[in-house]
């Protein structure tokens, strides 16, 4: 059972991981690179400032289950 669980929480880090890289590649590339080469007005910079910051809070949200997940884990190693 420990070596299931260490792979879920070893899966669990690597996709906390992409996402945080992705949604930060993302952001950049939208609106320093993409968005000023096809036009967009800066108002709308703002949107995607908004879809990096719910893409930031679902990975702190997981990186919160990855914590208590490794918590469980710790305390079942030790009783």
């Amino acid at each position: 059972m420990s070596a299931d669980l260490d792979r879920a929480i070893a899966a669990k880090g690597r996709h906390i991981s992409l996402v945080i890289a992705g949604t930060m590649l993302a952001w950049l590339a939208l609106t320093m690179i993409i968005g000023p080469a096809i036009g967009i007005p800066g108002r709308y910079a703002l949107l995607f400032d908004f879809a990096a910051l719910a893409g930031l809070i679902y990975a702190l949200v997981n990186i919160m289950q990855l914590w208590r997940l490794r918590q469980t884990s710790k305390n079942k190693n030790q009783g």
